[in-house]
Order: C-alpha cells, then sequence, then structure tokens
C-alpha cells in the first residue's frame, strides 16, 4: 500500500508528459507544414529568380564592356579633376570639425564664411577698356549648293 501513492503521482507525471509531447508533436506538424509551403513557393519562384539574376549578370557585363572601351577624358579634364580633389583633400582637416556637427563653420579672421576669390583679369598693355579693339566678326559663309 506503501507503493500506491508514489504510483498515483509518477502515473500524475507520465500523463503529464505524454500532454506536453502530445503538444510538442502538434508543434513540430505545424511547422513542418510551413516548411513545406514556404520550400513550395521558393521552389515557384526559383526560375524568375535565376532568370533575373542572369539578366542582371548580362547587364553588368555590358556595362563592364562599356567602361573598357570608353575614351578617356581629354588630358586637361583630368588635370581640373586631379587638381579639384587635391583642393578637397586639402580643405578637409578645415571642414571635418564642422560636417561632423563638432565645431564651427570655418570662418576668415573678419569672422565671416571665406568667400570664393575673384580672378582679375590683367589689362592688356594697361590699355582703358574704351580704347581696346573688339576681335573681328566671323566671315559670312556662303551656303554650298548640291
Amino acid at each position: 500500500m506503501d507503493c500506491l501513492p508514489e504510483e498515483v503521482e509518477l502515473s500524475k507525471k507520465h500523463e503529464e508528459i505524454l500532454g506536453k509531447r502530445a503538444v510538442l508533436l502538434r508543434e513540430m506538424e505545424r511547422r513542418y507544414e510551413e516548411h513545406k509551403c514556404k520550400r513550395r513557393l521558393e521552389l515557384q519562384r526559383s526560375p524568375t529568380a535565376h532568370e533575373r539574376n542572369a539578366q542582371l549578370l548580362a547587364d553588368m557585363q555590358t556595362l563592364e564592356d562599356s567602361l573598357r572601351t570608353r575614351q578617356l577624358p581629354h588630358p586637361d579634364v583630368l588635370t581640373l579633376e586631379t587638381r579639384y580633389w587635391a583642393s578637397v583633400e586639402g580643405n578637409i582637416p578645415e571642414w571635418e570639425r564642422f560636417l561632423l556637427g563638432k565645431g564651427p563653420h570655418p570662418v576668415d579672421e573678419t569672422g565671416k564664411p571665406p568667400r570664393r576669390q575673384k580672378h582679375k583679369v590683367p589689362l592688356r598693355d594697361h590699355v582703358p577698356t574704351q580704347q581696346r579693339a573688339l576681335p573681328p566678326h566671323p566671315k559670312a559663309r556662303a551656303a554650298k549648293r548640291p
């Protein structure tokens, strides 16, 4: 008779374990069905994705080919571009704190933001503007006849 309460306790634990097992099995079956549905959708979408990827690769190849065959810009343009980036890199230290939001706007000693200086055009032989000769007008061309 001493075993009866222990057997009842073990029986309750057994039923509890069987209930948890049944819940877990149902959850596993539900997840398996979800997985099968996702897999079916992926298989349906796979050809479309492969076609899209192949088209993207072909477009990239076309772009690469066009970049390889493209002519380089004129040397003067390359020089200007190089000088521009050198100027930008030279000004980075004074603008860095401002651009990161950690400091004030870079200013000159007057307290105003620096202005771009205008390039002065040299006077030709110190001749006043009114006396300078204007360039000649282009000659009129006769229309070509067929």
